[in-house]
């Protein structure tokens, strides 16, 4: 079944050296420390940093960073200038808070999806709709990557694992439940923020493989 797919693909990557995650958020950190140079240093206040050591890698806001210093819990992670690039962590400042999850360890559940914290791009929320519980965004994605979007897969937002809702185009919802909405920031950004996306590696397989055959074949 699914559970045990997961559990065995999540145990032969741990053995290359491979950190994965869940997309099921841990709590939210905050930026209390910014220094940038030739990569930025980020100090983060983590929810929780029991057993985080130098060389750990937790997913912060969706991207996969190493901590290189450990002082209680506020941990430094140093992001290179392609990490910035590509993900809205370019627009970090002190104070914001994000996303935090740790990676997963031998024997951990995997409640999401599989995710490696390597972003595929970002996307913009262009609607927002805040119901008595719910919260229903939409979100504008670069062309390139629609072909990934399907309705009922999953993709991350943020770090966050959620399940497709309506695809229009470029376009995609996602509904946020109260336990999203309390444990993640998604639901504090605004109409034109940026989002770190990363799709399922199972529908990048499943897409990459149909448009070779398809190319192979015209």
């Amino acid at each position: 079944n699914e559970k045990n797919y997961c559990k065995n693909i999540t145990e032969r990557l741990k053995g290359r050296g491979v950190n994965m995650f869940t997309g099921i958020v841990q709590g939210q950190g905050q930026v209390i420390a910014m220094d940038s140079g030739e990569y930025t240093k980020v100090t983060i206040a983590l929810p929780n940093s029991e057993n985080l050591r130098i060389g750990d890698s937790v997913s912060v806001s969706g991207v996969c960073l190493t901590a290189v210093e450990i002082h209680g819990t506020s941990v430094q992670f140093d992001i290179i200038p392609e990490t910035l690039s590509r993900t809205n962590l370019k627009q970090l400042q002190i104070g914001d808070h994000v996303n935090i999850e740790r990676a997963l360890k031998y024997g951990d559940e995997v409640g999401g999806h599989l995710l490696s914290g390597h972003i595929m791009g970002v996307g913009t929320i262009s609607h927002k709709s805040e119901g008595e519980e719910i919260i229903d965004i939409s979100i504008q994605l670069p062309e390139e990557m629609s072909p990934y979007v399907v309705e009922k897969g999953y993709i991350a937002i943020d770090g966050i694992s959620l399940t497709i809702g309506k695809v229009n185009g470029c376009n995609f919802s996602v509904h946020l439940i109260p336990e999203t909405i309390r444990l993640t920031t998604l639901a504090s950004k605004q109409i034109g923020a940026e989002v770190n996306i990363e799709i399922d590696s199972m529908t990048q397989i499943i897409v990459q493989t149909v448009r070779k055959h398809l190319e192979e074949n015209s």
